[in-house]
C-alpha cells in the first residue's frame, strides 16, 4: 500500500488538541473527503478514511458523466464535539487548513458534524466554502453553486435531502443484497446502530421499503421491539446528536444496554455510527445474515474474516456510504438538479448497479465483497489515471 500523498498533524495552540489532514491522491489536482470530530480521533484513523475516499470516488467513475472524479483526503479532530470549546476549535482547525482548502481538499460534514455547523465555522476561517478547491473545474461556477444551495435547501417530510441521500444509498445496498439472494423485504428484520444523518434516514427508507426496524441504538442504549419500531417518531424526537427523547417510547418498546444492537434478532445489522464498532470478541454475539457498514470502518478486519467464516457478509462501507459524497457532486457538476426525485432516482441506479457489480465480482473471484470492491477499484484508477493524470 502506497503511502498518502500528504499526511500532517495539527495542534491547536488554545487548547493543546489535535486535528489531522490526508490527502490519499488528487486528481486534477483536488481531492474530497469529510472532516470528522470525535474524542479518539487519530492519525491513522483518518489514513483510512483518507484510503476509502479514493476508492469512493474510483466506484463511482462514469466516463460518460459530467461529474469529474476526484482523490480521496479526510480531516480529524480529537474532541468531542459537545465539548463548549469544540466550535472555537473547529474554526481555528479550519483557519490553519486553509490554503489546503482554498487548492487542493473540498470538506464536509462527517461524524460528530453537521454541513451547517461546517460552513459557519468555514465563513467564520475566512474560506469562500468548505469545496471551494473543485470550482476551477467547474463549467459555470456560479450556477453549479446556486444547484448545489437550492439542492441543500429541499426537504422531505421535514428532513434535509442532504441528510437523505446517504441513507437512500444503504437503504438500496440493503434490497440490492436482498434481492439477490431472493429473500422478500417484508418480514426481514433490521437493527441499526446510530440514529443520527445516515442511521436515520437508512432506518425510513428501509421502513417505507417494508422491513421491520426491530432496534435502534443511540448513546443512551439499545431501543428494541420484535413488532418493529415507530421509526418516524423515534426521528422526530432526536436531538442533533441523533439522540431520541425517551418520553416518544411506546408500551412494547423495551431499553436495553448499548450494544445490545449487536445481538438483535435481526437478519440485517447497520452499524451507522462509530468506527471499530464490531471487534474480534463482540462479532461472536452477531446472528445476523448480513452487515451493511453505513459508518466508515465500523468492522475491523480481524473480525471480519472471523464473520465470513461463519457465513456473515459485509457489504463494505466504501461501497454502501459513497451516495452522499456522489450526490455532491452530481449536483454540482450538474447531472442532476435540485430535485429530491431525481436524486433518490440517481442514488438508487448508482448504488444498486455497484453493489450487483461487487456482489458479482465477489462470487466470481471466490473473496469477500470488500475484497471484490478493492479489485474494481484497482480495475478503474488507471482509468482515470490515463484520463487526468497521476497526482503523487
Amino acid at each position: 500500500m502506497t503511502a498518502p500523498l500528504l499526511s500532517l498533524t495539527w495542534t491547536d495552540h488554545v487548547t493543546g488538541r489535535r486535528g489531522f489532514l490526508v490527502v490519499d491522491r488528487l486528481v486534477r489536482g483536488v481531492s474530497s473527503g469529510g472532516l470528522r470530530m470525535r474524542p479518539g480521533c487519530t492519525l491513522d484513523e483518518v489514513t483510512g478514511l483518507a484510503r476509502g475516499m479514493t476508492m469512493k470516488e474510483a466506484l463511482h467513475y462514469d466516463p460518460q458523466s459530467r461529474y469529474v472524479p476526484l482523490g480521496g483526503a479526510k480531516g480529524g479532530i480529537d474532541c468531542d464535539p459537545r465539548d463548549p470549546e469544540a466550535y472555537g476549535l473547529l474554526v481555528r482547525y479550519l483557519r490553519a487548513m486553509r490554503p489546503y482548502i482554498e487548492t487542493m481538499w473540498t470538506t464536509g460534514e462527517d461524524l460528530g458534524l453537521t454541513q451547517d455547523l461546517v460552513d459557519r465555522a468555514a465563513a467564520e476561517a475566512g474560506l469562500v466554502s468548505s469545496v471551494q478547491a473543485v470550482y476551477p473545474l467547474l463549467d459555470d461556477e456560479a450556477t453549479a453553486r446556486k444547484r448545489l444551495a437550492d439542492a441543500f435547501a429541499v426537504e422531505v417530510d421535514g428532513i434535509g435531502l442532504d441528510e437523505l441521500v446517504g441513507g437512500c444509498g444503504v437503504a438500496e445496498s440493503v434490497l440490492a443484497a436482498l434481492d439477490r439472494a431472493g429473500e422478500p423485504y417484508t418480514g426481514t428484520r433490521v437493527a441499526v446502530q446510530g440514529l443520527g444523518t445516515m442511521g436515520g434516514a437508512t432506518a425510513r427508507f428501509l421502513t417505507r421499503a417494508g422491513l421491520t426496524v426491530v432496534a435502534v441504538a443511540d448513546v443512551k442504549g439499545t431501543i428494541t421491539n420484535p413488532a418493529g419500531l415507530d421509526i418516524e417518531a423515534l426521528l422526530a424526537a432526536r436531538d442533533a446528536y441523533g439522540t431520541v427523547d425517551r418520553s416518544v417510547l411506546r408500551p412494547g418498546d423495551r431499553e436495553l444496554p448499548r450494544d445490545a444492537w449487536l445481538s438483535a434478532d435481526a437478519e440485517v445489522l447497520v452499524p451507522a455510527a462509530v468506527s471499530y464498532a464490531v471487534d474480534t470478541a463482540n462479532q461472536q454475539r452477531i446472528g445476523a445474515r448480513w452487515i451493511i457498514e453505513a459508518a466508515n470502518m465500523p468492522v475491523l478486519p480481524a473480525a471480519e474474516q472471523l464473520l465470513a467464516r461463519r457465513g456473515v457478509t459485509v457489504l463494505p462501507d466504501v461501497v454502501v456510504n459513497s451516495g452522499t459524497n456522489a450526490w455532491w457532486w452530481w449536483t454540482l457538476f450538474g447531472d442532476i438538479g435540485p430535485d429530491a426525485e431525481e436524486a433518490f432516482a440517481r442514488t438508487r441506479r448508482s448504488m444498486r448497479a455497484l453493489i450487483d457489480l461487487v456482489l458479482a465480482r465477489a462470487e466470481t473471484d471466490g473473496t469477500t465483497p470488500r475484497a471484490a470492491a478493492h479489485a474494481v477499484v484497482a480495475d478503474r484508477l488507471p482509468l482515470i489515471e490515463e484520463r487526468f493524470g497521476w497526482y503523487r
